[in-house]
């Protein structure tokens, strides 16, 4: 009996000093995050202008740009984009697709990146109106911990920018986005009553018309509106039949013309791949999720 007390006993001590000892390291790394932060905050004289969040958890956040209209509230749509960048040296760790964007209910905008929960985020996005801008400044314990995360170091204070953009349906923000473009560029552009925008530059000479059943010979180049080409196939090889063609837009427009047309077309994500994004044979993001897709288009031959 004294000799179970005495192993009871212990192991009772052993497994105290390893609590301890595991308490003791975190609550170091909170300390000396905590303590750099605070440097931070008073070196770059932001005292004033960041506010501690509410459960005192030990982000902290700065709203850049207010927006306008009402403030957000969780169940809200957003569409917004985010960047991640070391506190300590700037480095740029993540940067959501600027051709597409992020985009669900204010209410789940913690969850920004696969297995990471930021409620910094939504605590942040709360204090803005659609249009606006904040900063969120992470501790390590509250980010990617002493694991890290891809390109991000062990125990990495973090520096985030969220970006939300002034309108509450994708599709808004989409047509924004090609009409910009059309400008900036010095294009007219017809815009047809299902969205999709087209610039005719060759009509058609074929007799045919494009019907469900009809296989389609095509000549296209695919491109994001920053210019890079996610698909090509000019050599008049790309046969489908109409019915086949998974984009709403190019089937839209395609459907106007016959065998000899050329044209360039503006397809909304909606019309296109939607919230998904398209992977390329090494699982690389060819086509973020709420791409808006620029195609040259020559109808090669139409058969029914």
């Amino acid at each position: 009996m004294k000799k179970f007390t005495k192993l009871g006993l212990l192991t009772l001590l052993v497994a105290t000093t390893i609590f301890s000892a595991c308490k003791k390291e975190y609550d170091s790394i909170q300390t000396i995050d905590d303590a750099a932060i605070q440097s931070y905050i008073t070196k770059n004289n932001l005292s004033n202008v960041m506010i501690q969040d509410p459960d005192k958890t030990g982000f902290y956040y700065q709203v850049l740009t207010p927006g306008t209209g009402d403030l957000f509230k969780n169940p809200d749509s957003v569409l917004y984009n985010i960047t991640i960048k070391s506190l300590n040296n700037g480095t740029q760790y993540f940067q959501s697709p600027l051709n597409g964007n992020l985009g669900t209910y204010v209410g789940y905008t913690n969850n920004i990146l696969t297995n990471y929960s930021f409620p910094a985020v939504r605590t942040a996005m709360l204090a803005l109106k659609p249009g606006g801008t904040a900063r969120v400044i992470l501790p390590s314990y509250l980010a990617f911990g002493r694991n890290g995360y891809s390109t991000v170091p062990s125990n990495e204070n973090i520096d985030l920018i969220v970006t939300t953009y002034p309108y509450r349906k994708q599709w808004q923000y989409d047509d924004f986005r090609i009409q910009n473009y059309l400008t900036t560029k010095g294009l007219t552009a017809i815009k047809d009553p299902k969205r999709t925008y087209y610039i005719v530059t060759q009509q058609g000479t074929g007799t045919e018309a494009i019907l469900e059943t009809s296989t389609v010979v095509y000549k296209y180049t695919g491109r994001l509106l920053d210019g890079t080409v996610f698909d090509s196939s000019t050599d008049g090889t790309f046969s489908s039949t109409f019915a086949g063609i998974a984009l709403q837009g190019w089937k839209d427009i395609t459907a106007k013309f016959t065998a000899g047309a050329k044209f360039r077309m503006f397809i909304p994500s909606d019309l296109a791949y939607k919230t998904t994004d398209q992977l390329t044979t090494s699982g690389a993001v060819s086509i973020p999720a709420n791409s808006v897709l620029d195609f040259d288009i020559e109808i090669v031959s139409v058969t029914n």
